[in-house]
């Protein structure tokens, strides 16, 4: 993903209220495949880290990138921003 590519999925997500919250049981399996699922109709999901969460909001966005395939947009603070290109639901068309 290019600079530009990444600041243009930043624009749109700022927008964005979060999908899920990650609480204090941290990332679990189900967290992680409720949020493969959602990239079935979305392209860009917000995250929220909750306060009670012990873990590095950084480390929680790779492990979860990782593992659905897709690609960390940004990390501020405790909101993460994930991208998956969908090949059914294309919505979102990224400059080059």
């Amino acid at each position: 993903m290019t600079t530009k590519q990444r600041a243009y999925l930043k624009g749109l997500a700022a927008g964005l209220e979060p999908v899920f919250a990650i609480g204090k049981s941290g990332l679990t399996p189900e967290v992680t495949e409720a949020v493969r699922e959602t990239f079935n109709t979305r392209e860009l999901v917000k995250l929220s880290v909750l306060k009670n969460c012990m873990e590095d909001p950084r480390q929680i966005a790779g492990f979860i990138a990782d593992r659905t395939g897709s690609a960390v947009v940004q990390v501020i603070g405790r909101k993460i921003v994930l991208y998956k290109e969908s090949r059914e639901h294309k919505k979102i068309e990224l400059p080059e």
